[in-house]
């Protein structure tokens, strides 16, 4: 008999956590989207607060750049897959889905900073979503777990075309900042594997417990065992005991005239020595 109302609970835990687990991304896209719309209503460009690469006073723009965009397909392009990787980072990652953000957050833009042109100016959330695709992808190939690989597939199927983006020679008529989009993706492949004992982990299957487990000794084999154990003895030993049952014979058997079968006894424990 199936237990609908243990059934119903665990569904209603699952879409309490997947609700949750969209909280952040969702706190982080519509700031994104309030800054937007101050700059439509207000006819200004942030752009000049953007990350400037080998340069001091632009190192602040780490912290500002994912922020502002340069139009509304620019926002809308990396609202939506912010929305699904960020959402799937907290779900899969309770305990440490905010540290892994803001480690991609600050590695990747750090990196930028270091790598970029000089004279440029980067903005845009593309780095972060770079960042999440790539850890999830990786994510699923070091653990192997089936959850995982399988939203790692979903991953590569809705999102795969972002790997153009690493190549600036593909589209020589865009400024795309193809030093954030890369920076972002190694970041996002070191922390999959920096944080690979988090969150689920590797499934086990039956086959590998099998091979996993001790080999248990069978009673033939303790048998065996036990046989050359037996037959590892010491032949002094076996000597010395030969003699001490031949004289208990004679002892026993004086009045005897020869009994064939005791001497044949211990002639078969006895080496054939010269006494």
């Amino acid at each position: 008999m199936i237990n609908t109302g243990q059934s119903f609970n665990e569904s209603d835990k699952e879409k309490s956590h997947l609700i949750s687990s969209a909280l952040w991304p969702v706190l982080f896209v519509l700031l994104l989207w309030l800054i937007k719309g101050f700059e439509e209503l207000s006819r200004l460009s942030l752009s000049e607060f953007g990350l400037a690469p080998k340069s001091l006073s632009g190192i602040l723009g780490i912290l500002t750049y994912p922020f502002l965009h340069k139009d509304l397909p620019h926002l809308t392009s990396n609202s939506i897959p912010m929305l699904v990787l960020g959402t799937a980072l907290f779900y899969y990652y309770r305990q440490s889905g905010i540290t892994i953000f803001l480690q991609m957050f600050f590695i990747s833009g750090f990196w930028l900073w270091v790598v970029g042109a000089q004279g440029s100016i980067h903005i845009g959330a593309s780095g972060l979503v770079y960042g999440l695709a790539a850890f999830h992808l990786a994510t699923g190939v070091f653990k192997r777990n089936a959850r995982q690989m399988a939203f790692a597939v979903l991953v590569v199927f809705l999102y795969g075309s972002l790997v153009w983006g690493i190549f600036p020679h593909l589209f020589p008529n865009r400024n795309i900042s193809w030093e954030g989009h890369l920076m972002g993706m190694i970041a996002g492949v070191i922390l999959a594997w920096y944080h690979r004992d988090k969150g689920p982990q590797h499934d086990r299957y039956a086959w590998e417990d099998e091979e996993d487990a001790p080999t248990p000794l069978s009673i033939n084999d303790e048998s065996e065992h036990t046989d050359s154990e037996e037959q590892e003895i010491d032949p002094w030993a076996s000597y010395e005991a030969g003699v001490e049952i031949k004289e208990d014979i004679k002892k026993d058997n004086t009045n005897l005239t020869g009994n064939p079968s005791l001497y044949s006894m211990s002639d078969s424990i006895l080496p054939k020595q010269n006494l």
